[in-house]
């Protein structure tokens, strides 16, 4: 969870003006048309009460189109709305008209605000969570909202949506079929490479969180204790600038050393292992990767070094590829 700004109190969530509304491009309520028969359209304020309960919601992680119809449904229905940042849930819930009352829950007021919300549920209420963008509970709090509803018996249940973590997997185009994700590592390098070094031996895709400003360290970190591994950094996802950047851990760590960091939110995809699986090490795909940033003689270097294959061997081909892409 990352609070861009410090906590405020309950608010409603209510109109915005239209030039400050970062959700401008996507059509309200208010511009669909009723049903034929003069019925309230899908969307309208109306809704059917949920039942009472905790409903973990996912909201977009940029693009307030992928908001689903059900969970517009069902957060139209509830007695109130526990979020991360009110500010920021505010605005996509005045893009939808939904108007009820929106309750601070993020890492600072958890323990005083969880046996309240608990409290509310027990109660009868129907109360929604979600975050500031995409899937609650990945690195937010959440959990230990829904562990202790479970403790008590409450009625869990969960609508899925939007996941920066999934969208990166998929568009990273690495190894997908096990993955872990790991979060934000900590700051300082020291406790940074200790934590990298606790997830080389993982045979899986790792997945990081990280801010634009420590991005070029991350990689260099990565870079020093996992090799040359493949990695895609991944930025402003589902939004118009979203970007795929792939290469070597030494080459990606360069490229953002040299031309500063990025801007938006990043996602950093970490390939597995190059020997997991006793599989065959891709030597081209490898080199592909690291021609992309590196010259020839440092992506052969680094491939060499990552894969264990011998250097002179992996020299050749890398001339020979650099030689066809130059054709």
């Amino acid at each position: 969870m990352k609070p861009q700004q410090p906590p405020v109190d309950d608010v409603v969530a209510g109109p915005v003006d239209a030039g400050n509304d970062p959700y401008d491009d996507v059509p309200s309520d208010g511009d669909i048309p009723p049903d034929e028969d003069g019925a309230e359209p899908s969307g309208s304020a109306l809704a059917r009460k949920p039942p009472p309960g905790l409903h973990v919601i996912a909201t977009p992680i940029g693009n307030a189109g992928d908001i689903t119809l059900r969970a517009l449904e069902t957060l139209k229905g509830v007695d109130a709305i526990a979020c991360e940042d009110t500010r920021v849930t505010a605005k996509l819930m005045a893009r939808y008209q939904v108007r009820k009352p929106l309750l601070p829950y993020h890492e600072h007021n958890a323990a005083r605000m969880r046996p309240q919300l608990l409290a509310r549920i027990a109660a009868g209420e129907a109360i929604a969570l979600v975050s500031d963008a995409g899937t609650p509970l990945i690195s937010d709090p959440g959990y230990k909202l829904v562990r202790e509803a479970r403790d008590q018996g409450l009625h869990v249940t969960h609508l899925p949506g939007a996941s920066a973590t999934l969208t990166a997997l998929v568009l990273a185009g690495l190894p997908s079929d096990r993955f872990l994700f790991a979060g934000f590592l900590p700051n300082k390098t020291g406790a940074r490479r200790a934590a990298l070094e606790e997830l080389a031996p993982v045979r899986a895709t790792l997945v990081l969180f990280e801010s634009a400003q420590r991005l070029a360290d991350l990689l260099a970190d990565a870079a020093q204790v996992l090799g040359g591994r493949e990695v895609a950094v991944a930025r402003e996802l589902t939004k118009l600038f979203e970007e795929v950047r792939r290469g070597t851990l030494p080459g990606l760590a360069a490229h953002y050393a040299e031309n500063g960091p990025p801007k938006g939110e990043v996602v950093v995809v970490i390939g597995p292992p190059l020997d997991a699986g006793g599989e065959e090490v891709d030597i081209d795909g490898l080199l592909r990767a690291a021609l992309r940033t590196l010259s020839v003689r440092d992506a052969a270097a680094t491939v060499a070094e990552a894969s264990g294959a011998p250097r002179k061997q992996v020299y050749q081909r890398a001339l020979e590829m650099s030689k066809d892409d130059a054709v």
